[in-house]
């Protein structure tokens, strides 16, 4: 068999071998945008998101703001919803606009609003360590979070201001993860 023949046999090998299984960052507590789409539901209607994105309200303020509605989420979930939205609105109004738009459009809330805390970890932590033992299992207040940005090797992570505070919001309010609740192709 000649060279050519023998990566063809390969290559139809790799294709018949399992892909292997996605991960899915669905075991870490939920991030804001999940939590506000289930608090206003899947598709909220337009004037009802309007009014949350141009809405400027401290973490209390959106706590009380949202106390009739949250009534099925706990305490750490409130706590998380409202620091996501204290942090990320209002949008610029610009912003807000072309977020609504596209929303209603594609008819997808998730992808049209700032990403939150879980999204920012997932997306960005497990590509220089490992996610279980420089994350998910630490404890630290929202300024330790943020300190972790001063870091040499943290400084070059490109998030702004806004995307580092969510994650340190998120981060203080629902980690550390009890070991057992982490999928074990995730432990250490």
């Amino acid at each position: 068999m000649n060279a050519r023949g023998l990566l063809l046999c390969i290559g139809l090998l790799l294709l018949a071998l399992p892909a292997p299984a996605q991960l899915d960052p669905g075991f870490m507590p939920k991030g804001g945008k999940t939590l506000l789409l289930e608090v206003l539901g899947p598709s909220p209607d337009s004037a009802t998101m309007k009014a949350v994105v141009s809405a400027s309200r401290s973490e209390a303020e959106w706590q009380a703001a949202l106390a009739d509605r949250t009534g099925s989420l706990s305490d750490t979930e409130r706590r998380t919803l409202a620091a996501y939205l204290a942090v990320n609105m209002p949008l610029e109004p610009s912003t807000g606009q072309q977020v609504v738009q596209q929303a209603e459009q594609q008819g997808d809330w998730i992808a049209a609003l700032p990403a939150d805390g879980r999204e920012l970890a997932w997306n960005y932590c497990q590509f220089c360590h490992s996610l279980f033992t420089s994350y998910l299992t630490i404890e630290r207040n929202e300024q330790s979070w943020l300190n972790t940005f001063q870091t040499p090797f943290h400084r070059e992570i490109e998030l702004n201001a806004k995307q580092r505070e969510t994650f340190a919001r998120y981060s203080a309010i629902n980690m550390p993860m009890k070991v057992e609740d982490v999928p074990p192709d995730l432990r250490f």
